[in-house]
């Protein structure tokens, strides 16, 4: 599948990706994700063999730490291994955005840019970490390729998701359908298992051969619940377009940006019904040009 989607990006001209950088990144993350899930596996089974009862409320604790590593770490420690982060070389670009930081309470120091555009004509940016140690993020192809009022509406956006506090909104539903979904991971799986484990081969679901059964479940699980966590990304999407639009007033730019975002994406402007509700974190280009065309700014 991944070769797969290589050949689909490269012939649309998503990716600029050599074929020799593709396989490093492939490596690295076969490497980095084989010692996350032998992690995640070897602890989850030690606490179903120990605590036979409880082992899914013991797992969503150990999670805990883990998702915090995941949101808060893994832009500093993590995505360095894959790509080259510097100072951006437009200092007076910089001082724009900084002062748009400073707007909205933002205590980052510098703007950093990241060599992408050797592996994709796709734009981004983005805000991470806490307190001090804020960062802020643009993809070179970002750089290249928007004017700078449509790179200090991206900011804007950007930064929105910082000021109405989306992550931790993020994190706190993450944990809540966590905990929920390894309740219920526990429940049906002994209940497959109790129904058809022996025509499945599982005597136990402290044995590791029941480790596709609770894969399975946790997967069509997520899916299931996908419609609620894409509508809740939808929604913080659309605060943070209102609040761009309140920093900046740039109707111009914001739509200008969400067409180059569309084409640099080869995205559908407005895909269908169901797999909005299924797929789409964003709402659909359509629905947030018409936003930008219907927002009035108040002063």
């Amino acid at each position: 599948m991944d070769w797969i989607s290589f050949k689909l990006s490269k012939a649309y001209h998503i990716t600029t990706q050599p074929f020799q950088g593709w396989m490093k990144d492939l490596f690295t993350d076969f490497w980095v994700n084989y010692a996350t899930m032998f992690l995640v596996i070897a602890v989850l089974y030690a606490f179903i063999r120990k605590f036979s009862k409880r082992w899914w409320l013991y797992a969503w604790l150990v999670s805990i730490p883990f998702t915090l590593f995941l949101t808060f770490i893994q832009p500093v420690v993590i995505d360095p291994l894959y790509n080259d982060f510097y100072p951006l070389k437009n200092k007076e670009l910089e001082t724009k955005i900084l002062h748009l930081a400073d707007e909205a309470h933002i205590p980052a120091k510098h703007v950093y840019e990241v060599n992408m555009s050797e592996k994709t004509n796709s734009l981004n940016a983005y805000v991470t970490g806490i307190g001090s140690n804020s960062r802020i993020v643009l993809w070179d192809t970002t750089l290249n390729k928007l004017t700078e009022r449509e790179i200090l509406f991206i900011m804007a956006h950007e930064m929105g998701h910082y000021v109405k506090k989306h992550i931790y909104v993020g994190i706190a539903s993450a944990l809540v359908l966590s905990i929920v979904g390894l309740w219920l991971t526990k429940h049906l799986a002994r209940f497959v298992i109790k129904r058809w484990g022996k025509a499945l081969k599982i005597t136990s679901l402290s044995d590791l051969n029941s480790l596709p059964l609770i894969l399975l479940i946790f997967s069509v699980l997520t899916f299931a619940v996908s419609p609620l966590t894409n509508m809740q990304s939808r929604h913080h999407e659309l605060q943070s377009d209102t609040y761009a639009m309140d920093l900046t007033g740039d109707k111009q730019a914001a739509i200008k940006t969400f067409q180059d975002l569309t084409k640099s994406g080869l995205s559908q402007v407005n895909p269908p019904y169901l797999v909005k509700i299924f797929r789409y974190g964003h709402p659909t280009i359509l629905e947030r040009i018409s936003f930008v065309e219907k927002y009035e700014r108040n002063e």
